[in-house]
């Protein structure tokens, strides 16, 4: 899975930070790669208007949508939103002999 966060302002910086930071707590950080971009046509593609933007982007199912724009979500928010995208991803592979210990779907 990939972050993107479109880059045009000092507000983008903290965004980025944010998430490097959260994601390190979580663990996440060989998971989820973190990018910055600054692609108009992705811009336009998105409908985004105002920067930072940050958007989810999972190549195996051809999905890519913005899920904050204009604003620097609160690190719970941002680690809820982490959690359950990896539960997500997780439980479509969950099985009793391929869970992990702490998956409680099994």
């Amino acid at each position: 899975m990939n972050v993107k966060i479109l880059w045009d302002n000092k507000k983008s910086e903290k965004l980025l930070n944010k998430i490097k930071i959260c994601l390190s707590e979580l663990w996440l950080t060989d998971f989820i790669k973190v990018n910055k971009i600054n692609d108009n046509k992705l811009k336009k593609d998105l409908a985004i208007k105002k920067e930072p933007a940050l958007i989810i982007e999972e190549e195996s199912i051809d999905f890519q949508d913005v899920i904050f724009e204009w604003i620097i979500p609160e690190d719970d928010e941002l680690k809820s939103m982490f959690i359950s995208i990896i539960w997500w991803e997780s439980s479509a592979w969950c099985s009793p002999d391929a869970c992990a210990s702490w998956c409680s779907s099994c």
